[in-house]
């Protein structure tokens, strides 16, 4: 593994975030307000992580994101996936990147091991943090009401994913390193957690996708692309909050400053128009497998496309990534032209193989 000492890349002062490319119509549940101020409270109650971890994420409308991500969703499992994806941001920002064991992977793979036996069976009576694991407890427990047995396993394997890829971007937040773009991009398709939501899109419309077109090379690599696509736009919108802090930074603009041996402002029109390639990608896999895929396939991709401009259209509102107390933070707009559509693959190796399917 590659390992680049890290630069003391300063502020990106002002830095303008061109139109993002996004071709998906945007959507919001109908209960989006319910489910919004549900979550926040689910997170209150169970009392999970600081008081003003809590207050800031209660803040940051994310039971209004999954509103956007499921829009024609069972309420109840749009309900589900605020709780869950909350019950995330509390693991991430108050054990992995502001807490104690985010500079100390081993100590973190311990506790993360631990949480993913009571996600395995909310039954198991392990010793971990006792409101993270009663949080994740009743998640589970919740889920089974909507889950068959082999989407709750892949849900679990999506956490597994997740916590082993957080896992090793603390190695890097301990040595105070950058990786490479080819390890960072396998890293991101991770620690963005989003392969472990995909289970949730096919509960909340009641069905379950065949195995075998889930598990097809083309489908797996549409999956891949949106994932990427979807984490690609949280480092360019998370950009300017996060280079502005004191705290050890990693996002796909500053590997590729330090890679390219430029500044991050220089980066970030690349970084931008990798997306859109992948986007493009994306688009032609989906097309092609929508033609030839039944009705659950079809849903299934729809879906990922309102995960896709959900993201893009909670990240462009919620404080926080709009830094409310800093204004010089760029407004997000969007266009109907990418700034590169080529069918060439990006190079980056671990993911080449997405223009081979």
């Amino acid at each position: 593994m590659t390992e680049l000492t890290r630069d003391e890349a300063g502020p990106v002062a002002q830095a303008e975030i061109p139109p993002l490319y996004s071709p998906f119509v945007p959507a919001i549940h109908p209960a989006h307000a319910e489910i919004n101020h549900n979550t926040a409270v689910w997170a209150e109650n169970l009392g999970i992580g600081s008081p003003r971890l809590r207050r800031q994420l209660a803040a940051h409308d994310i039971g209004a994101f999954a509103a956007r991500i499921l829009p024609e969703g069972d309420a109840a499992v749009v309900q589900l996936l605020g709780d869950f994806i909350v019950w995330l941001f509390l693991v991430d920002d108050g054990h992995c990147e502001e807490g104690r064991l985010g500079t100390l992977p081993g100590e973190l793979a311990g506790e993360l091991s631990r949480l993913l036996r009571v996600a395995e069976n909310p039954d198991a009576a392990m010793v971990v943090d006792e409101r993270l694991g009663a949080g994740l407890r009743e998640l589970r427990q919740r889920m089974d009401e909507y889950a068959t047995p082999s989407q709750a396993t892949r849900w679990v394997e999506g956490l597994r994913q997740y916590f082993l890829s957080v896992v090793w971007e603390a190695h890097h937040r301990e040595r105070d390193s950058v990786p490479s773009l080819d390890d960072y991009t396998l890293m991101r398709l991770y620690t963005g957690a989003t392969t472990v939501i995909f289970p949730l899109l096919e509960m909340a419309h009641g069905y379950e996708l065949d195995a075998d077109e889930r598990d097809a090379t083309a489908t797996r690599a549409a999956v891949e692309m949106a994932c990427f696509v979807i984490c690609w736009d949280n480092d360019i919108l998370s950009l300017h909050k996060e280079s502005r802090g004191d705290r050890y930074w990693l996002n796909a603009i500053r590997v590729l400053a330090r890679e390219r041996g430029a500044s991050p402002a220089e980066a970030l029109p690349i970084c931008v128009a990798q997306r859109d390639r992948v986007t493009c990608r994306y688009l032609r896999v989906r097309n092609r497998l929508a033609t030839t895929g039944g009705p659950a396939l079809r849903r299934y991709l729809t879906t990922a496309d309102s995960f896709i401009r959900g993201a893009q259209d909670w990240q462009a509102t919620s404080s926080r990534y709009t830094t409310p107390d800093d204004i010089a933070r760029p407004s997000l707009r969007f266009t109907d032209t990418p700034t590169d559509s080529s069918d060439q693959p990006l190079d980056i190796p671990s993911i080449a193989w997405w223009w081979t399917v």
